[in-house]
């Protein structure tokens, strides 16, 4: 019996490529489009088959994770060296050799818009920018007649 195409990209190093693809940041449309299939094939072959999903799911995993971390650094703002290489001549061998002229710690500032997209998606409830906010019947009927009364006398004066 002749093996589907599916079944090709069951075997460990094709697996491997479909979570590295992933992993790189390919969508499952262009994913599909390196393999040769459309993408409703891909999800027909997530949904049957559980080696390709988890290679697809393990590799996505890695990079958001990576990507939060990220931003998370960028939110609190870090420090890190700066280090200069120089090509020096060793006056004991006459070689020339990379040597480490300067060493420099420098320092980012943490990022109020990193911090405030954090916020809002890690605190949805504290920091969206819409507010919800629950009326009553009543009240609405209240609102409707100051805006009626403001847009009579608005026409009449």
């Amino acid at each position: 019996m002749a093996k589907s195409k599916a079944d090709e990209w069951l075997e460990k190093d094709k697996l491997t490529l479909l979570e590295g693809w992933a992993r790189n940041g390919l969508t499952d449309e262009q994913i599909a489009n390196n393999i040769g299939i459309s993408r409703s094939t891909l999800f027909e072959w997530r949904k049957n088959n559980q080696d390709i999903s988890n290679a697809l799911k393990k590799g996505k995993e890695v990079v958001d994770i990576e990507v939060e971390n990220a931003l998370l650094k960028r939110a609190l703002g870090y420090t890190y060296k700066e280090v200069t290489k120089e090509q020096v001549k060793n006056p004991t061998t006459g070689q020339y050799e990379m040597m480490i002229t300067k060493e420099v710690t420098k320092e980012i500032q943490p990022d109020t818009t990193a911090q405030i997209f954090w916020l809002k998606n890690r605190r949805k409830q504290q920091w969206r920018d819409k507010v919800e906010v629950e009326t009553n019947g009543e009240e609405l009927n209240k609102v409707r007649e100051l805006l009626t009364k403001i847009s009579d006398g608005a026409n009449n004066g």
